[in-house]
């Protein structure tokens, strides 16, 4: 707006039919210099910030709390949590599923999270950096939370990683964001975020093991 604001002041104020004549001047190597060096200092202190935090985005080694395999199937998900031994399947839940049939004489409208419900949910422990691999079965796929600021291609042959931290406790919905079939709409993601010690419940309930954690006394010795 300041930008077309000055256009149009300067057409209408200084036009040639009020006798305003053009400036005659040359180039200015002041000017020109200072131009050229201006930008180039404001986009060198731009850089620092934004390749930190490029670098921080994209580091999945550092850090990394619990790993997590997504596999997109079509129309489905598996998840493997490494180190946990607990894998499971994760499908539209059959709630949604039943009201998306045509004919199912059923109201969308009166199931708050339709077609965002899942039988399985993905659970994690909050404040802890979750490292997540994706991949896929069949055809391509994308994993998508939103509200965890991720989203990161499935690809058959390929596993591409990223993480997360949720901050607080609850529940966080996404979808697959990659055009992959007919059903491509209903194979929705839902990440349950607990405390640790509801995380660790949860782990024995699937099954799993919980690593073995080394005590601080441990770790202390074998530092020196």
């Amino acid at each position: 707006a300041l930008v077309f604001g000055l256009i149009m002041w300067s057409v209408i104020f200084h036009r040639k039919s009020r006798g305003v004549e053009a400036a005659k001047w040359h180039e200015s190597l002041t000017v020109e210099v200072l131009w050229t060096v201006v930008p180039f200092i404001i986009l060198i202190v731009l850089a620092f910030p934004a390749t930190k935090t490029l670098i921080k985005m994209e580091d999945t080694t550092t850090d990394v709390d619990l790993t997590i395999k997504a596999t997109g199937y079509q129309w489905m998900w598996s998840y493997d949590y490494i180190d946990y031994g607990v894998n499971f399947y994760s499908k539209l839940a059959e709630e949604s599923n039943k009201i998306r049939q045509v004919k199912s004489g059923m109201d969308p409208y009166e199931n708050p999270n339709y077609l965002y419900d899942v039988d399985k949910e993905v659970v994690v422990p909050v404040g802890k950096k979750v490292r997540l691999l994706t991949t896929a079965a069949d055809v391509i796929h994308s994993w998508w939370v939103p509200e965890l600021g991720g989203k990161k291609d499935a690809i058959p042959g390929f596993i591409n990683e990223m993480w997360f931290t949720a901050k607080e406790e609850g529940v966080y919905r996404g979808s697959c964001a990659e055009l992959c079939g007919k059903d491509h709409a209903f194979m929705p993601i839902v990440v349950r975020v607990v405390s640790q010690k509801e995380f660790e419940q949860w782990v024995t309930e699937q099954g799993g093991t919980l690593p073995e954690v080394e005590s601080e006394e441990v770790v202390a010795q074998a530092s020196h």
